[in-house]
């Protein structure tokens, strides 16, 4: 018998040929996952702009005329210019969220799952491209709703300090990204998803100092609200603008550092054990 391999043969069997990152597969399913949600971009980008362009106008006619001001430090801050930020970073975690908790629960209800899990991506490569997606779609809803309220009048949200809002507006969309990611990994069906957003994700982020100072709650809330990991990145995103914060930066943004990998650790053991996604 002829033990020579075959001219068609590019490997022996078992052998992979693709030995370190399939950098090609990765591009493919991020850019699979940004055109899913880009084809609706009115529902996915623009909407949750004028929402939140909704919300900073309601506020302040109601709350931000009179020359009402927030205190932080020796500091006082126009009250919508003080909101502004925190507005726009809520926006750019709930989208972050909404994207990476979408496309493995659908998968899963639709019977399709397989389309993400027989490709030959590893499982770094799986959550890299789902979570830089749902970052992807936080970015352009945080550019679309700056835009917004950079030509409001009465609003200044001019940046200060650029690694501050990359480094807060990033780690914290791919905070949430992670939690959607897990969500989407242990849920059945869409309320499943839909409670964790209506339960966990909108009373994290309301409560998280995005229209109010800390320093004007009791001890007992200013102490409930440094447990927020939301407080940290409004707190860290706003001192990107304002040039001043509820909480010390660097606390904050190493805390968030930390608490990413945590989350990105625990996607990774759930995903390679297949846990609710393989039979």
């Amino acid at each position: 018998m002829n033990e020579q391999p075959s001219s068609w043969v590019r490997a022996d069997p078992g052998v992979p040929t693709i030995r370190n990152v399939n950098w090609y597969g990765l591009r493919t399913l991020y850019v699979k996952e940004v055109r899913r949600f880009f084809k609706v971009q009115l529902q996915t980008v623009w909407a949750p702009a004028i929402t939140t362009l909704l919300f900073l106008i309601i506020f302040t006619v109601a709350l931000g005329r009179a020359g009402k001001t927030v205190d932080i430090g020796a500091a006082h801050i126009p009250f919508a210019d003080f909101i502004a930020p925190g507005l726009i970073v809520m926006a750019m975690l709930q989208n972050a969220f909404a994207n990476s908790s979408f496309s493995l629960l659908v998968g899963k209800i639709q019977g399709n799952i397989v389309d993400y899990l027989m490709p030959p991506l590893s499982t770094g490569e799986l959550i890299a491209a789902l979570v830089g997606a749902a970052v992807t779609r936080a970015i352009l809803v945080g550019c679309a709703v700056w835009l917004a309220m950079l030509l409001w009048p009465g609003v200044h949200v001019m940046p200060h300090h650029l690694w501050a809002i990359a480094w807060f507006g990033i780690l914290g969309a791919a905070m949430l990204a992670f939690f959607g990611l897990l969500t989407s990994i242990w849920a059945e069906k869409f309320d499943h998803a839909a409670a964790v957003t209506n339960f966990v994700v909108a009373p994290l982020s309301l409560l998280s100092g995005t229209f109010y100072s800390i320093h004007n709650l009791a001890p007992a809330f200013q102490a409930v609200s440094h447990a927020n990991p939301f407080f940290y990145i409004i707190s860290g995103f706003r001192f990107g603008f304002l040039g001043v914060s509820d909480s010390p930066i660097a606390v904050g943004g190493a805390a968030l550092l930390g608490i990413d990998i945590l989350l990105g650790i625990l996607c990774y053991a759930l995903l390679k054990r297949g846990w609710k996604l393989k039979s």
